[in-house]
């Protein structure tokens, strides 16, 4: 489905970080995690919103106190 490009590049004299090489080498070895990701990822934010239902939402709600403990 997608893969993800390597866009860092390696730091200061070359080097690049542990977690940063055990990434690489995991998604290498593991690439339906990327597909997950995605897929998880679209379930989650790609949702068609309805301003009316959002506008009327808004109004019907209690406005909260300045001061929430008194």
């Amino acid at each position: 489905m997608f893969s993800k490009p390597k866009t860092y590049k390696a730091g200061h004299d070359g080097y690049v970080s542990e977690i940063t090489l055990f990434l690489d080498k995991f998604l290498e070895e593991h690439p339906e995690v990327i597909d997950e990701q995605s897929r998880g990822w679209h379930i989650f934010w790609d949702r068609d919103v309805d301003l009316d239902e959002q506008n009327r939402a808004g109004k019907d709600s209690v406005p909260a106190k300045s001061y929430y403990y008194s």
